[in-house]
């Protein structure tokens, strides 16, 4: 009688979560108050429970850290000065000691409402593919509105999941479909990226040191860079979005609602 296989063993990873003081739109926005607790705090919270090892707010402000500490959320001070988001990253990992091979999730300190699963399996999907350098995640686009918006990024893919463009553009573009010009959703639907990321810390130290890519400036997507270098990235094509993140004031009276 054979013996059943074991299940294998869920990843080991960290959750980082960068948080910026300032943002033109939405003063002070990882402070910003929701149902009693500061928006990174809820972020932080979230994180928790989805298995993560640890789970650490990277802030460049001292007022983070103390908001932070105030509710048992480990935090760290990093450098104000970096010029994106993986820069940070990279710092608080040298801060933390990982080792190279270690999985971290990046989710952003301004969302809530990200569900712990989808956390979790963006961390899986890293750990079954080991030519990838990244994990994401996206979902199909429904609306022709979304597919023309150059805030909504669109990603493509190849047989395998791992990507093979970001845009901004209405990728991809179906020629035949269209009438008078007017273009219509493609067949299979188009993929809408969603905003997080697992990787290697291996590969986070390196980022800082490539140059940067001409397509990521055009494009203003630093997911470009890595493309453009030759990593991989594995993509997780998911059901159903997650709520949306908290960029306006409007954003925030929406998910406040949801904590009363």
């Amino acid at each position: 009688m054979s013996t059943p296989a074991t299940p294998a063993a869920p990843p080991v990873f960290t959750v980082l979560i960068p948080a910026r003081l300032a943002s033109s739109r939405l003063p002070d926005k990882p402070l910003a108050d929701i149902g009693g607790l500061p928006m990174v705090v809820r972020v932080a919270r979230q994180a928790q429970i989805s298995g993560a090892a640890r789970t650490v707010v990277a802030a460049d402000s001292p007022s983070i850290i103390d908001a932070c500490r105030r509710h048992g959320v480990e935090a760290l001070l990093t450098r104000i000065d970096h010029s994106c988001g993986s820069d940070r990253l990279a710092e608080a990992c040298d801060l933390l000691g990982l080792s190279d091979d270690a999985i971290v999730v990046n989710v952003q300190g301004d969302e809530p409402l990200m569900p712990a699963e989808l956390i979790a399996s963006v961390a899986e999907l890293l750990h079954q593919r080991p030519e990838a350098d990244i994990a994401t995640a996206a979902h199909a686009i429904e609306s022709l509105e979304d597919f023309r918006n150059p805030n909504v990024v669109k990603v493509v893919t190849d047989r395998s999941g791992l990507a093979l463009y970001f845009s901004r553009a209405p990728i991809a573009w179906q020629r035949d479909g269209s009438a008078a010009g007017a273009p219509i959703l493609p067949t299979p639907r188009p993929l809408r990226h969603i905003g997080i990321y697992a990787y290697r810390v291996r590969f986070l130290r390196a980022f800082p040191t490539l140059e940067q890519a001409p397509l990521e400036l055009s494009e203003a997507l630093e997911q470009l860079r890595a493309l453009w270098h030759g990593r991989r990235i594995a993509v997780l094509d998911v059901e159903h979005p997650p709520a949306g993140g908290v960029d306006t004031p409007e954003d925030l009276a929406r998910v406040r609602t949801l904590f009363l």
